[in-house]
Order: C-alpha cells, then sequence, then structure tokens
C-alpha cells in the first residue's frame, strides 16, 4: 500500500486537476494497466487530495492497480466523465481492498438522476466487488472512485466496468418472529426521534419491504404457531410488504445443531413424516392463502445443513432428506404455485459445504427457487469467502441467493440476565460494536449481495430486530425465565428506540 519515493514525488507534482476524462461511452483504463506506478492515471481526472490519488503494482488482475494513500489525513475521488451514453439503467461494478482507517466508495454523479454510491466494505488482504446502479437521463455520468482517509488510511481499486442494467436488491427484510411475544409482554418500540409506534411501520418507514417469520409446530409458549402467524401477516401485508414463512418442522429452535421433532410426530415412520410435512406445511400455507396474505417465499426447513426431523432426515442419508423436502415443496406449489421456495444453510463463507450440500439436492431431485444463506460475519468467515460463495452458488446453480439471516451489535452492553451471544467490542475487525459499527455491517453485507453478478443477489433479512430485552420473551419457549442473549444485537437500542442501521435498509 506504500508507495515509493519516486511515486511520492510524482504525486506531489500532480495538479487537482489532473488530466482530461475520457469522453467514452465505456471507462478508459478501467484495469490501471496504461501508465503504471504515476500520479492521475490516463482517462481519470483526480478531485481533491492528489497527492494521495496514485497507481502501483498488484492489481486484482493484470499487474496495476489504483491506490489511495497518504502520511496525512486525506480525501480524494479518482473520477471519469462518460458521454454519449443511451438513456437508461447503468451499473458501476469495481474490485476494491480498503482499510480499517479508511471510508472508501464506488460512485455515479452527475448522471441527469440522483447520485449513488456504494461504500467499500474493510477489507484488508482479499478483494471485494461492489456495484452502484443508477438511471442515466442525459446521455452522460460520472464514475467515480473516493477515500476518505486518517494518516496512514489506505484503499485499492481494480477492474472498472460501467454497464448498461440495474443491480439491486430486491428484499430488504427482517425476521421478526419474536414481535408478537415482545408486545404481549410489554414491548416498546419508538422512531430514532423518540416517538412510540408499531414496529413494524416504524420497520417498514426505514425502508425494510419484506417480513420473515417462523413457524413452530406445538411450541411451550403458545407463539410462532399458525394463529399468531396469520394474525402477523396480516399486519405485515397491510403495509405492503412481502411474506416469507420459515417452517422449523419443531416445536421449538431448529438449526444446525438441533433439528428436534415435533413431540406429536416423535414416534411417525419415514412415510409419515413425509406426509406431516405436507400436510403440515399445507394448512398453514392454504389458511394464509384463505385470508388474502398469501405467502410470497417459503423456507422447508431452517438452517438444515445437517438436515432435519433427526434422525430420519440427516444430510448423511440424502435420499431420505430428499423426500422430505420434495414434500414440503409439492405443498408450498400446490397452494401458490408463484411462491418461492427457499432452501437455507447456515454458514455462508462455507463453499464446500454448500457445493456438497447442493450438489447432493440436484442429484436427488429436489426442486427449489432460492436458496437461503445464514451469515453472521463474526461466527460464519471473512467478507472474501462470504462474497466468493454467493457468486459461486449463484452461477452453478443458476438460482438467486438471499442472505435468510444476519445481525451485528450495536453494543457490547447487557439490558438483562442473559449473557450476550456477542459481546467483542470489535467482532470483526473494522466493525465495533457501535451503533456507527452496526450500520456500515447492514450496509455492506447488503452491498455485497447486491453485487451478486447477473442480477442474483435477492436481498439481505436481518435476524430479530425487534427482541428487544423484555421480561417474559426469553430464548426458551418452555421457560418463562430465560432471558434474552440478542438485544445488543437489535435495530432497537435499550430505549427503544430505532438505531442508525435502519437506515440502510432504504433504497441506493
Amino acid at each position: 500500500m506504500k508507495k515509493t519515493l519516486a511515486v511520492l514525488l510524482l504525486c506531489a507534482a500532480a495538479t487537482l486537476a489532473g488530466p482530461p476524462a475520457g469522453a467514452a461511452a465505456t471507462v478508459v483504463n478501467g484495469g490501471f494497466e496504461s501508465d503504471p506506478g504515476t500520479a492521475a492515471p490516463t482517462g481519470w481526472t483526480t478531485t481533491g487530495d492528489a497527492s494521495a490519488d496514485f497507481t502501483e503494482a498488484g492489481g486484482h488482475s493484470g499487474a496495476y492497480r489504483l491506490s489511495h494513500w497518504s502520511t496525512r489525513a486525506y480525501r480524494v475521488e479518482t473520477g471519469q466523465r462518460l458521454t454519449g451514453l443511451a438513456n437508461g439503467a447503468y451499473t458501476l461494478r469495481v474490485w476494491v481492498r480498503a482499510g480499517a482507517a479508511s471510508q472508501s466508495w464506488a460512485a455515479l454523479r452527475g448522471c441527469g438522476s440522483p447520485d449513488k454510491v456504494t461504500y467499500a466494505p474493510v477489507s484488508s488482504s482479499g478483494w471485494l466487488r461492489i456495484a452502484v446502479s443508477t438511471t442515466v437521463t442525459g446521455g452522460a455520468c460520472t464514475v467515480a472512485l473516493g477515500t476518505n482517509a486518517a494518516a496512514g488510511g489506505w484503499a485499492n481499486f481494480d477492474d472498472v466496468t460501467f454497464t448498461r442494467g440495474a443491480a439491486g436488491l430486491a428484499v430488504r427484510g427482517a425476521d421478526t418472529s419474536s414481535l408478537a411475544k415482545s408486545e404481549a409482554y410489554g414491548g416498546r418500540y419508538r422512531t430514532s426521534s423518540g416517538v412510540a409506534g408499531d414496529a413494524l411501520a416504524i420497520l417498514s418507514a426505514g425502508g425494510v419491504d419484506y417480513v420473515r417469520l417462523k413457524v413452530w409446530v406445538n411450541p411451550a409458549d403458545g407463539f410462532n404457531t399458525k394463529a399468531r402467524v396469520l394474525d402477523m401477516a396480516r399486519r405485515v401485508k397491510a403495509l405492503g410488504m412481502g411474506l416469507l414463512i420459515d417452517f422449523h418442522y419443531s416445536d421449538t429452535w431448529a438449526d444446525p445443531g438441533k433439528q428436534t421433532k415435533p413431540a406429536a410426530w416423535a414416534g411417525y415412520s419415514y412415510d409419515a413424516l413425509k406426509t406431516a410435512v405436507y400436510d403440515h406445511t399445507y394448512d398453514v400455507l392454504a389458511a394464509l392463502r384463505a385470508q388474502g396474505t398469501t405467502a410470497d417465499m417459503v423456507q422447508v426447513g431452517n438452517e438444515i445443513n445437517d438436515g432435519m426431523l433427526w434422525e430420519d432426515g440427516r444430510s448423511s442419508n440424502f435420499a431420505k432428506l430428499a423426500g422430505l423436502l420434495k414434500a414440503g415443496y409439492a405443498a408450498v406449489k400446490a397452494v401458490s404455485p408463484s411462491t418461492r421456495v427457499v432452501l437455507h444453510l447456515a454458514e455462508g463463507g462455507n463453499n464446500a459445504l454448500f457445493r456438497w450440500w447442493f450438489d447432493s439436492a440436484a442429484a436427488n431431485g429436489v426442486q427449489y427457487d432460492v436458496i437461503g444463506v445464514s451469515y453472521y460475519p463474526y461466527w460464519h468467515g471473512g467478507f472474501a469467502a462470504f462474497q466468493a460463495n454467493l457468486d459461486d452458488i449463484a452461477a452453478r446453480y443458476g438460482k438467486p441467493v438471499l442472505v435468510a439471516e444476519t445481525a451485528y451489535p450495536f453494543t457490547t452492553g447487557n439490558e438483562d440476565g442473559q449473557p450476550n451471544n456477542i459481546g467483542s467490542a470489535e467482532p470483526v475487525t473494522g466493525y465495533p460494536a457501535s451503533p456507527a459499527g452496526q450500520a456500515a455491517m447492514v450496509r455492506d453485507v447488503m452491498s455485497l449481495v447486491q453485487a451478486v453478478p447477473d442480477g442474483r443477489g435477492l436481498g439481505v433479512v436481518y435476524w430479530e430486530p425487534t427482541w428487544t430485552a423484555v421480561s417474559g420473551n426469553g430464548w426458551d419457549p418452555a421457560d418463562p425465565s430465560s432471558g434474552d442473549g440478542w438485544e445488543n444485537q437489535a435495530l432497537f437500542d435499550f430505549g427503544d428506540r430505532a438505531l442508525p442501521a435502519l437506515s440502510e435498509f432504504g433504497p441506493r
């Protein structure tokens, strides 16, 4: 990231204006190979601190890259004006690496519509691709790569492209499965300015356009049942939001470490289990359709890395798991052929797992519409592994990918007696457990999903933003005294006010 003395001298001599930008319908010198080791690369114009703008060896592809770096605090943009464009949607894509002491971005400015910016996630080692889209209305647009950094802060850019078509997220969702119980036990929610209101309405006003609701078969506390889901679905649809139903096929939590059969199904044969999966799925979804709140997407199982309905449905016997998945899929499509079926695994950075699992699904004739991914960045690998996995599985299986669960802490504080699941002051380097750190993580996970090629990045669902610390609304449905280890990852603070991260759900 540091410059040679020769490059430093060249940068110091550069003017703020730099060479004239190329007037073209495509990016000139997008790989920064034309004039390596110099300031203000050919075709680009420097705005701001010109001494911080230069090319050097070590590209994402090719031999060279654009770098921003200085021994002092700086702000710089490297831009290029493109003219002769047909009006319509365009997307700027760029590979980037950025250190924790800087904030870097890709922007589209002066395109005839509001300026658009996508920020670069912190990534000190692996390259990441980000994307930003706009609508050109006047035949021209400026692409810009920028950095605002403290002394020593750095960023690298390479392989810049500007192409027709838009990249965006169709789903900006929230899992509010705990909300009904929170409200029943006195939970309250406020806007960022402190005005009390309905939690779903506050989320919707912040940009959330989808709600995920889990379904348990016969839970001890009577929540997350068919009746409760029907009530919440009416509220969701009244706000114009999409609905994702998440079947756990259990009376309690189902995840990679536990997939316990509902008590009522415990003695069923395998064939009876397939029938139960079909009937339960059909029953809930048909009731939703009957009240005018048809599900838009449905998960057949939750985080089913090792299958569901153990022991019969273990992934180690994929043929039997496939039979259960097929029963669920058939029930969904029997109620509503247009409802999309999601198959959902955890460990979003584990490409070997996803390849093995979905290759096995294909070999056993399992049908689905969307690949669901849990990605908790403090558990599931770095951004580079996460993006590589999304890119690979979207292309390999020809399906859109949905981050069905993600979250991040806004504090290390604890509001109840249950220890927090995540208590570190900086669970991921560059992202402190603070309101700003949480907002940056939400923004950057969305950016990586938005950048999945061919428009296959469907969206992101934040897990349990309304699960604040409310006595009685704890982890264990069978234990009213259990606490909540997630309140420091909600999108409402300990004063019940909406946090800055909620603003990241709005369209970019």
